[in-house]
């Protein structure tokens, strides 16, 4: 088969559930450079732009969770493509996708699988359970009970599920987009901020402008049907090159103690009740360097902070009772942190 990835060649990987522990090196093939990770996600951008119209910035946000290696939380009403934005994600970096819909009655082994006995052989065996694919999509997260949320989140933080006392690794590359609805409250179990942590971005999708909406509708017209066939534009391959680039961009030291005072204001913030945990300032450092190589550089600006700082730290925050009342939010408090802590001078090149 030609290869039609933006990348250059990148070696196979042992990616699937039971060899996904690290791989050798190989020194021998190109790496991709900053310039190419910038053509592939524009590229990949581009495509999706065909199932979901106007939402390029919050489709680039999720685009940089991947690149990070980091699970995202999609919070917002039904109808706006949650669903949609998961599993063309999938589609388009050639992932395997699966798909929970949370319950009330669903159970940890639901999820993570169990060990079930064939009646032909007589034999038992591990049946994986649907996290063992590249992206989870869990739909409706705050309707599962605890138990079940824990399980999925530790699967998502240890990056490995253990059953019948065996553990078993999860493929890579591993990426949870969970999605709950904020006006139902009913019959849910609200996750505990202790485990919202474990989400790098939280994030809203939003109604599209009137433009947006007059050419989706267009677009659905034309096509006599609801489904939209995407293009695999990245290999799972692709994939662990993007993120495995991520790691070798450059964060200047000033930049580290921006970060740093970041998240040190919303400690000390007298609107929060409780700030965010170094679990925050490592989001920040990922986030920020994905950010930067899908820009296209070998180095971290402020601007790639701050771009990220709201979806990254505003859920990790707890807002203190009297602000709650007055209806501030944890994204405004970040906004006016953002505002007041000084960015070091404009870094146009890696520190040396």
């Amino acid at each position: 088969m030609t290869n039609t990835s933006p990348l250059p060649p990148q070696p196979p990987q042992n990616n699937g559930a039971q060899l996904a522990s690290s791989n050798p090196p190989h020194p021998d093939l190109p790496k991709p450079t900053p310039q190419h990770v910038n053509v592939a996600i524009e590229t990949v951008l581009d495509e999706l732009e065909r199932a979901i119209y106007g939402k390029r910035d919050v489709l680039k946000l999720i685009l940089c969770g991947l690149v990070a290696d980091g699970h995202i939380l999609l919070e917002d009403v039904p109808g706006v493509a949650k669903t949609m934005i998961a599993r063309s994600v999938a589609s388009v970096s050639s992932l395997d996708f699966t798909r929970v819909q949370f319950t009330p009655d669903l159970v940890p082994a639901d999820i993570t699988g169990s060990t079930v006995m064939d009646l032909a052989t007589r034999q038992t065996h591990f049946e994986p359970g649907p996290i063992f694919g590249n992206l989870l999509l869990g739909d409706e997260i705050n309707r599962a009970p605890p138990k079940t949320q824990a399980a999925l989140l530790e699967a998502m933080a240890e990056r490995q599920v253990t059953a019948d006392g065996v553990t078993r690794p999860l493929p890579k590359p591993f990426l949870v987009i969970a999605t709950q609805n904020p006006i139902e409250s009913e019959g849910t179990y609200p996750l505990p901020e202790a485990q919202l942590d474990r989400f790098l971005f939280k994030t809203t999708i939003g109604y599209p402008s009137n433009a947006d909406e007059t050419l989706m509708l267009q677009s659905r017209a034309e096509r006599k049907q609801d489904h939209v066939e995407l293009k695999p534009i990245l290999s799972i391959d692709d994939v662990i090159a993007l993120q495995q680039a991520a790691e070798q961009v450059d964060v200047h030291p000033d930049l580290l103690a921006y970060m740093v005072a970041i998240v040190e204001a919303t400690r000390v913030s007298p609107r929060t009740e409780l700030g965010s945990s170094p679990r925050g300032s490592l989001a920040l450092l990922r986030a920020s360097r994905a950010w930067a190589v899908m820009s296209g550089r070998t180095f971290v600006t402020p601007d790639d902070v701050k771009a990220i700082a709201v979806p990254a730290l505003a859920h990790r925050l707890i807002m203190n009772p009297d602000e709650w009342l007055r209806g501030t939010t944890a994204t405004e408090v970040m906004q006016t942190i953002l505002q007041s802590i000084p960015q070091p001078e404009t870094i146009s090149q890696p520190a040396t």
